[in-house]
């Protein structure tokens, strides 16, 4: 079994809250989620943000590289997620140059 098959965060995860957004802005364009995929890939929508994910993975930790757009400006940053007692998903996520935030995400 590969690393990526033995992640517990593989799937679609509904984000639902974030320190610096409230859930309006969160859910403006679509409903805010973050997709990891078993093969190295990812993906994360909130906002008017969009960014596609580059991974590394252990059993309850992700830490990855992204690139997006944010209101049709390129941008990117780097980021983790991982997996509580509760079962929920608590992820950092930081713009390069800009701001850092910690979203939580329940499996959808």
């Amino acid at each position: 079994m590969t690393r990526e098959m033995e992640c517990a965060l593989i799937g679609k995860w509904r984000i639902v809250e974030a320190d610096l957004w409230d859930r309006d802005y969160l859910d403006l364009v679509e409903p805010a989620h973050i997709t990891f995929e078993g093969n190295g890939h990812g993906e994360f929508v909130f906002g008017c943000v969009k960014g596609g994910l580059d991974c590394e993975y252990s059993h309850r930790i992700i830490f990855f590289t992204w690139q997006g757009f944010a209101e049709m400006d390129e941008v990117s940053g780097d980021g983790s997620a991982e997996l509580d007692d509760d079962g929920s998903l608590e992820i950092e996520i930081r713009f390069h140059l800009g701001d850092e935030a910690i979203l939580k995400a329940r499996k959808w």
